[in-house]
């Protein structure tokens, strides 16, 4: 191994299946436009559901990844990352790289897994008995799988495993991604998020905590964060990953720059399984810790993409903590967004779609827009960016996550 070193890091590809685009760039130009990927669900008969809508996959077919044999061995949530991984390995110009293959790898934020997998073959076993249960049971549904398949796709023989610390994980993944190169102990690593999780199971668990949006009948104004008549967030599903390697051997290798990762904070509430902090003294440390890490002053943060699940808890602390954080900054000049209102709540790979929205926003100077703010909460009274996109050149934005048991992460880009 060699000698350990702090060095600066930086993503030089992106791959991005949204339930509003198949790929990065039609995903971008969807936020972009204010395009809405929420409706009826259709991977099961929700008719008996509060929450009948959901932001799924359109027209994604997976055997383009594995084939229908492999197919069964692999939980969609692993085919979703696979997907991403190949766009992001090609988008880095990967193909034919001279890495120490030992040094390159993948981190990946899963917050639930193979759901579809444990929930088929529950049923299987209950109707048939033990002997209908898939031998590929275990492997499908458990999360590591997903950097394991990237691994085994692309031949990474170094770090992996994957962070599961609820709608945190991806953004915690970035992080230690982040880490890992900024020490010197991997070269390349690919990181981000991944999940399927709109199945009966999981939607009537979040619904019966009367956590989902039941605004079933405009599924596409469902998701609205901020707004005084917002009702729970709206299930997603889809990934994420970013290629994070060094600048050094980024620029040796002519690669394509997209941004710097400069800083990553963390912190947990310790306080309540659901709910944030009274006053968001969480949300205050992981952002503070975000902040610090990058050498930077709080004013000099241009962008935030916020949590912004659209429930009537989390919006306001939210809001609370940027201004706890910001002070006069944060309405003066600071831009916040929740990317939500169009994509819904990816849960574990909210944090690297997230961060990829950073990545363009800073590259292409445009900030993407909260849909649906019509009428914002009194207690919610930032610049939002509603409805459209905004033309703005930021130098450093940030991106929050907070999940259940009160753990927090934000990641800050900075602009190349």
């Amino acid at each position: 191994m060699s000698e350990r070193s702090e060095r600066r890091v930086v993503i030089t590809g992106m791959g991005l299946l949204s339930p509003v685009g198949n790929s990065l760039k039609s995903s971008w130009e969807s936020l972009v436009a204010g395009k809405s990927g929420v409706g009826p669900i259709t991977g099961f008969d929700a008719s008996d559901y509060s929450a009948k809508i959901a932001a799924e996959l359109k027209d994604f077919d997976q055997e383009t990844v594995v084939d229908k044999k492999d197919r069964k061995r692999v939980d969609k949530f692993s085919v979703f990352a696979l997907a991403a991984a190949a766009e992001a390995w090609s988008d880095a110009g990967l193909e034919n790289h001279n890495f120490d293959k030992t040094r390159m790898g993948s981190i990946l934020g899963v917050g639930i897994g193979g759901l579809e997998t444990l929930e088929s073959n529950a049923k299987a076993l209950f109707s048939g008995g033990p002997r209908k249960v898939s031998p590929f049971l275990i492997p499908g549904m458990i999360s590591n799988l997903a950097p394991g398949n990237i691994a085994i796709r692309h031949d990474l023989r170094g770090v992996n495993y994957v962070v599961t610390s609820a709608c945190t994980s991806g953004t915690h993944a970035l992080g230690e991604a982040w880490r890992m190169v900024r020490d010197g102990l991997q070269d390349v690593v690919l990181a981000g998020g991944a999940e399927s999780s709109i199945t009966p199971l999981a939607v009537a668990g979040f619904a019966r905590m009367r956590a989902l949006s039941t605004r079933n009948e405009e599924p596409d104004k469902a998701s609205r964060p901020f707004d005084k008549d917002r009702d729970g967030f709206v299930m997603g599903e889809g990934a994420a990953l970013l290629v994070v390697e060094s600048l050094e051997s980024a620029e040796k290798r002519g690669a394509h720059i997209y941004a710097e990762v400069v800083g990553y904070g963390f912190s947990c509430d310790a306080y309540h399984i659901t709910a944030p902090a009274e006053g968001g003294d969480g949300a205050i440390l992981c952002m503070k810790n975000a902040v610090e890490s990058a050498g930077i002053q709080p004013e000099q943060v241009g962008y935030i993409n916020a949590h912004g699940t659209s429930t009537p808890v989390n919006d306001p602390a939210e809001t609370k903590a940027i201004k706890k954080v910001f002070g006069g900054h944060a309405k003066e000049g600071l831009l916040v967004s929740s990317t939500k209102s169009m994509t819904g709540h990816l849960l574990g790979a909210a944090g690297g779609i997230e961060a990829v929205v950073l990545a363009k926003a800073l590259q292409e100077k445009v900030i993407p827009p909260t849909v649906n703010l019509d009428v914002a909460d009194e207690e919610c009274d930032l610049d939002y960016v509603p409805h459209e996109a905004r033309q703005a050149s930021v130098d450093y934005a940030m991106s929050n996550s907070f999940g259940f048991g009160g753990t927090n992460a934000s990641i800050i880009l900075k602009r190349v």
